[in-house]
Order: C-alpha cells, then sequence, then structure tokens
C-alpha cells in the first residue's frame, strides 16, 4: 500500500473513532502525525512540527479568551438582554433577534456551539412562550451563529483564511464572511416562512406573562460532541460572580462592560482596517482587560476552548506530515483528471457537507482546504469562490442532532416537543446537505464572480 492511500485511510480512520468514541480529533492526529511521519516516513520532529499551525494556535487561544472575559463580566449577557427587551409584544420580530445576536456573538470570536448555547435556552422559551415552532426558532439561532462564524476575527474565518493565506492561493476574507452570512440569512429566510413564521406576521399580540429568564443554565443533560467536547453550554448563566459575589442581573452597562464593548471594536477595526495579527490583537486586548479587572477574568483562561485548540492544531500538523508524503497532490492529480473542474468543485462541496453532518465541521475544515489546494492552484476556476462554497457547506448542516448545536436544540426543547424536535431536525439536516452544497456550488462557484 502506498503511503498515499495508507495516509488518507488514517484520516478517515480518524473522523470515524473520533465521532464514535468520546476521543479528541486532535490527539489522534498527533498520534496519527508519529506513527505515519516518525516511524513509517522517518521524518524527523523538525520536519513534523514545521506543520504546527502556530499563528493559528494563537488566534484561537485569544479569540476565546477574550469572549471567555466577556461572558465573566456579562456583556454577553447584558447584549442578550438589551436584544430580548427589542422583541417585547413583537413576535414577529423574535427568531430574527436571535439570528442577529447569534451573528454579533460568533462574529466577534465565539464558537457557534458556545453562541448556541448561550441563546438556545432563550430562544426555544420564547418558543413555548409565543407558541412560535421550537424547530424554527433552533434554526435561527444555528444559522444566525453559522452566518457570523466566518468573519475575519471569528474561529472559522481565522481558520479558513489562514490555510489559504499560507497556501498562496488568494483569498478574500470579506467575501468569505459575506458569503456565508447572505448563505445563511437566505436559508434562514426560507426557514421563517416555511416553520410558520408568516403567522407571526399577522399575530401581533404579546404572550402572556413575563419575558423569558435570560440567565438560564441551558441543557440540563449532558451531551458529548464530536471528539469528545461537552456539548452542554459553554457557560452558565448567574447571579454569582467569579468570586463568589452576588452580582445583579440588572447592573446595566458598568464600566468593565463597556471597556470590553472598545476592546471587541478594537480588535475588528485592528484586524480589518490595519491588518494586524488577529491573534495578536486579541490576546493584547484581553490582557489589558484582565489589568483593568483581574478577579471578574480570574476563571477566563480555563474557559479557552482548548479542545478546540487541541483539534485544529492536531489536524493541521497531521495535513503537514500529508503533504510532505505527497498525498495533498496524489488527491488533487485524481481531482484534476476528472477534467472537469466545476465538477470537481462539487464534489467537494458535497464531500464536506455530507462528512460535516457527522464529524467535526472545525476538523474538516482543517482537512478538505488543503486537500483542494493544488487543485485550486491550476486556476481554472475561482479559488476565493470555490472556499466559501466548502466553508459554507460544510457548517451549514451543523443543524444535525449528530452535532453538537443541533444538540443543544434538541436538549433545549420543552419535554413534550422533543422527539419531534429531533426528527424534523433529522429530515432538514439530510435535506440541507444534498441542496446546500447545489445551491452554495451555483451561486459562488459556477458564475466565477466571487
Amino acid at each position: 500500500m502506498s503511503i498515499e492511500i495508507l495516509s488518507i485511510l488514517v484520516l478517515i480512520a480518524m473522523f470515524v473513532v473520533a465521532t464514535i468514541l468520546p476521543i479528541n480529533m486532535g490527539a489522534l492526529a498527533f498520534a496519527a502525525a508519529f506513527v505515519v511521519g516518525s516511524l513509517i516516513m522517518k521524518m524527523t520532529p523538525n520536519d513534523i512540527f514545521a506543520g504546527f499551525p502556530s499563528d493559528l494556535f494563537l488566534t484561537l487561544v485569544g479569540i476565546t479568551y477574550l469572549f471567555a472575559i466577556a461572558q465573566n463580566n456579562g456583556t454577553i449577557d447584558w447584549l442578550v438582554e438589551k436584544a430580548v427587551r427589542l422583541v417585547r409584544g413583537h413576535m414577529a420580530l423574535i427568531p430574527w433577534v436571535m439570528f442577529l445576536v447569534a451573528a454579533i456573538i460568533t462574529g466577534f470570536g465565539a464558537l457557534g456551539p458556545a453562541a448556541v448555547a448561550i441563546l438556545a435556552p432563550v430562544a426555544l422559551r420564547f418558543a413555548t412562550q409565543y407558541r412560535i415552532s421550537p424547530v424554527m426558532m433552533g434554526l435561527m439561532v444555528i444559522h444566525g451563529a453559522q452566518g457570523g462564524g466566518f468573519s475575519p476575527i471569528s474561529v472559522y474565518g481565522g481558520i479558513t483564511n489562514q490555510i489559504v493565506e499560507k497556501a498562496g492561493l488568494p483569498y478574500g476574507p470579506t467575501s468569505l464572511f459575506l458569503s456565508s452570512l447572505f448563505f445563511n440569512l437566505a436559508i434562514a429566510i426560507v426557514v421563517f416562512f416555511v416553520f410558520g413564521g408568516w403567522k407571526s406576521l399577522r399575530d401581533h399580540a404579546a404572550a402572556s406573562g413575563p419575558d423569558p429568564d435570560t440567565h438560564v443554565a441551558g441543557a440540563s443533560r449532558s451531551i458529548v460532541g464530536h471528539g469528545g467536547t461537552p456539548a452542554s453550554p459553554a457557560y452558565h448563566r448567574s447571579a454569582v460572580s467569579p468570586s463568589g459575589a452576588a452580582m445583579p442581573s440588572d447592573e446595566g452597562l458598568t464600566s468593565e462592560r463597556l471597556m470590553t464593548l472598545v476592546g471587541l471594536t478594537a480588535l475588528a477595526v485592528g484586524a480589518l482596517v490595519f491588518k494586524f495579527n488577529v491573534g495578536l490583537v486579541a490576546i493584547t486586548v484581553a490582557v489589558l482587560l484582565a489589568l483593568l479587572s483581574p478577579k471578574t477574568q480570574k476563571a477566563a483562561i480555563d474557559k479557552v476552548s482548548w479542545s478546540t485548540v487541541l483539534l485544529i492544531a492536531g489536524i493541521i500538523t497531521y495535513v503537514g506530515v500529508m503533504q510532505k508524503a505527497g498525498t495533498v497532490d496524489y488527491v488533487a492529480s485524481g481531482i484534476s483528471s476528472l477534467g472537469m473542474p466545476l465538477l470537481a468543485a462539487l464534489l467537494l462541496c458535497f464531500t464536506g457537507a455530507i462528512v460535516s453532518a457527522f464529524a467535526s465541521s472545525t476538523a474538516l475544515l482543517g482537512a478538505i482546504i488543503p486537500l483542494a489546494v493544488p487543485f485550486l492552484m491550476q486556476g481554472h476556476i475561482s479559488a476565493i469562490g470555490v472556499v466559501a462554497a466548502i466553508a459554507i457547506s460544510t457548517t451549514i448542516v451543523d443543524t444535525s442532532p449528530f452535532s453538537t448545536n443541533g444538540a443543544l436544540v434538541v436538549a433545549n426543547a420543552p419535554e413534550a416537543d422533543r422527539e419531534s424536535v429531533l426528527r424534523n431536525l433529522l429530515i432538514y439536516s439530510a435535506l440541507i446537505a444534498i441542496i446546500g452544497p447545489i445551491i452554495a456550488w451555483l451561486v459562488l462557484v459556477v458564475p466565477g464572480i466571487v
């Protein structure tokens, strides 16, 4: 068996094992890099570590650390509460505010599952109180999170843009972000009308009772996501500060929260306008906020998404070993042999969608885009459009109950509706895995204008 085939089989085995067993795929990838690289290919440790994504490592740590501080000092709660007040008595706005808030949270660096964990409990309580479809509310939150997930200062955006930049391909961070945002917005519009949102346009009466609590703890049962990553909420809202003191929920815009909002704005301006390194800016802003309020940030470092950091660092390191083994060129030549660049791009989109429905989208982004790089460097079709289509196809299926996002929606659904929500999400995810890649391909790849 050739080393190219062996390395591909090992990659497939990692996805299968991490999906079935609660083992982080990044840890598996580092082990595979040692076995395939050192024991079989006789690579030196320096050769293996040459593929370690140090820049991306800092980006992931810096962004998630900053977001953890924003969680701890109540900035995220404050934003959610302000959004909730906007919808009081306006049923038609409820799903859209949830979509918008989810997009803002992920756009400023939160992982998709973290945003869903924060908003799903609130959104599904709104669904119960206002008699709105819980499936629609869950999907609006997920697609909102995915819509903002490819901003230049987000985790998904950082992963994708840095892989493409490192490969020497033309890349457009803004194009990627807007493509994902508008694609998910279009899906949300369809979801809104298909699942009965049009009724709320006619019914403007406010629901009875007070607005749902925005400080709920989220899913009450533990769910295991891909690679052993817990799918329970990233943090639990509480009226107790990290130091143990009572923290009233109606504090309003405190100086800490104001400085956090200023810091997030500085991150966006620094990265987008001045083109500073996202990871360095994020970690600098986080450190400044920590210096201003040491007690509040005390537990923030523990909330850094270390499982995701390990996951993506391991996968990209193993892909580096595959590149040295000639696997990437082997796959690219196989794709090129089809003689139809548009068909090859469509197959890549379908691969991303179908595999991601059962495996980690984050890991798949780190694996499938590098495999497509040699093919894209031939210049037959727009690299920016293909990357955007692959990225969208890979992440829009995170509505599946087998994914962390879908599992969180099911867990937070009312007990009486849970089976129905599960069934509807399964059907919806199957349809989106088939239809989504085709639409992304038709819109972003075929015209060649992106």
